[in-house]
């Protein structure tokens, strides 16, 4: 069944509280989703403004900034709510230097290890998040929340106790907690509650209680108004035991208001005609356009120069999550019948000495990049052969979806959202023409290297099939369309708007409906939003 939505007649103002975003700072997919899905968000009438730590690179790019307000002590730390626009994006930056300002990744120490006060820091920032949607700042007041992953989790709980104490049990601001990666949950000791500015019964199972001690995650879980995730086939896995991580009995509970939307790139960014990074331009399908990048990237990395020879890329962070920990017991097991293997990522100290291991052991025809480069990231898919994605799990993956679109053929494990937007070459869905990649399942060396296998067979013997599995791949919608659509249903439904029913007469966008009957509730608008004065510390 099809249902139309049209754009909020008046703007929605969304407030979006992330960790990172793309372009000013990016450790993973959690960056290029709050990078993009503003402007994908906007053609609906979504105002989206963003609450990111003031980390250097953040306070950089912000020009032209204006003062929101100041707190001496918020969780015990001075801090500066700035406002401003940089590359076209909304911003409100929280500028605590004792708690951001640092270099290099905005996570880890240069140790590779957790920054250790990574708890204090993501509280003051949910807890910033909390004051601002209930309006405690004139400047700005959301109608909607949306918290990504744990570094955001507190924002919902913090909206519950404080309508609790001030005896207000209304609805409020809806919150809709974004799972990214539920690996990653934001676990303390329980004895950090009061240093987050939680009330003691926020220590329950009811709420932020995990396991004996306190998640993130979890109370953002738990007191959300709805829970989405990247991929439908997450939303499924992570109810289960063996892909809950320990939640899957709240998600559960939950089921009835978590739902998977697949996530998107901005095919602006990622149009191989246009990218900066892909040396030779072709248009997305052009499989003969892009074979000087082939010989380019051969070079680049030091491979033997040869246009026959089967080139698979991998852009990864290097971690046993992305199945990369496999690499260096089939290696040799790949590299037969003149293929290449390049790799680009960085992670885990052993899996990066492994693969180091790899190159001195196999030259000219294995070749590793070992750092982060968003270059590099365009660049191999727009001249590889074939994209090799391991993962063990992942809930949606993005790096499928610009191989896709610059004709990279994916070799991808079977779960997540990689299942999701990839077509397995079987001799069913060859017969109709159809097919995108290769999946495989269960994840372990022997299933990879038989997918690989059964890659590099047809791409040797049966060409005019391979160039058609790459036409398809460029026509498959990587774009946001559809999916920020979903979003807009899921916020007016939150709202008590009802966009099935046309409110333009122009600009109206068609979106797949799968929610079942009954589950659409109604939200009272709350009354016209009053100035307040800036928030008292906390």
């Amino acid at each position: 069944m099809l249902s139309a939505v049209t754009p909020f007649l008046s703007p929605v103002r969304l407030l979006s509280v992330a960790s990172e975003m793309f372009p000013f700072v990016k450790t993973g997919g959690l960056g290029d989703v709050t990078g993009s899905l503003p402007r994908a968000l906007a053609p609906y009438g979504v105002e989206v403004t963003t609450l990111l730590p003031g980390y250097p690179a953040v306070m950089a790019a912000l020009r032209g900034r204006k003062p929101v307000g100041a707190w001496t002590d918020i969780l015990g730390h001075a801090a500066t709510l700035w406002s401003g626009r940089a590359q076209g994006l909304d911003l409100l930056v929280l500028d605590a230097p004792t708690l951001f300002d640092r270099p290099g990744n905005p996570y880890l120490c240069p140790d590779g290890q957790d920054w250790p006060d990574n708890g204090i820091r993501f509280a003051v920032l949910s807890r910033m998040a909390a004051d601002i949607a209930q309006g405690r700042i004139a400047a700005y007041h959301p109608d909607l929340v949306q918290a990504h992953d744990w570094q955001a989790g507190l924002t919902a709980a913090y909206l519950h106790h404080d309508r609790r104490a001030q005896a207000a049990p209304g609805a409020g601001v809806p919150v809709v907690q974004t799972i990214h990666n539920l690996a990653f949950q934001g676990r303390f000791p329980a004895a950090c509650l009061a240093e987050f500015g939680l009330p003691p019964e926020a220590f329950s199972v009811e709420g932020c209680e995990c396991y004996g001690a306190l998640s993130f995650l979890k109370a953002g879980l738990y007191h959300a108004d709805r829970i989405t995730t990247v991929s439908p086939s997450y939303a499924h896995e992570i109810q289960t035991p063996e892909g809950g991580m320990g939640l899957d009995g709240l998600l559960r509970q939950r089921g009835e208001r978590l739902e998977g939307i697949l996530n998107g790139i901005n095919t602006d960014i990622w149009n191989p005609a246009s990218d900066p990074a892909v040396h030779f331009p072709y248009v997305a399908g052009d499989t003969v356009g892009r074979a000087p990048n082939k010989r380019d990237l051969q070079a680049e990395f030091g491979l033997v120069a040869d246009p026959d020879a089967f080139v698979i890329g991998i852009v990864s962070r290097l971690t046993a999550q992305k199945g990369i920990d496999l690499l260096n017991t089939v290696m040799p097991r790949l590299l037969v019948a003149n293929t290449q293997v390049i790799v680009v990522g960085e992670g885990d100290r052993e899996i990066e000495r492994g693969l180091a291991a790899l190159q001195r052991q196999f030259p000219r025809r294995f070749a590793c990049h070992l750092g982060y480069s968003e270059e590099l990231g365009h660049r191999v898919p727009s001249a590889a052969d074939a994209f090799l994605i391991p993962s063990r799990f992942e809930p949606c993956g993005l790096t499928q979806l610009g191989a896709l679109r610059y004709g990279a053929v994916p070799i991808a494990s079977r779960v997540g959202g990689l299942a999701d937007t990839i077509i397995d070459a079987n001799p069913a869905a060859l017969a109709r023409g159809g097919g995108t990649g290769f999946l495989f399942s269960p994840v372990d060396g022997e299933t990879l290297v038989a997918a690989v296998n059964r890659a590099r067979l047809l791409y040797r013997r049966q060409r005019a099939i391979w160039r058609q599995l790459q036409l398809n791949g460029a026509g498959y919608d990587v774009s946001w369309n559809a999916k920020a659509a979903h979003y807009v249903a899921l916020f007016a439904e939150l709202l008590g708007m009802d966009l099935s029913a046309p409110q333009a007469p122009s600009n109206v966008i068609v979106l797949p409906s799968g929610r079942p009957e009954g589950r659409r509730r109604r939200i009272a608008r709350r009354p016209p939003r009053l100035s307040r004065p800036v928030a008292m510390p906390h």
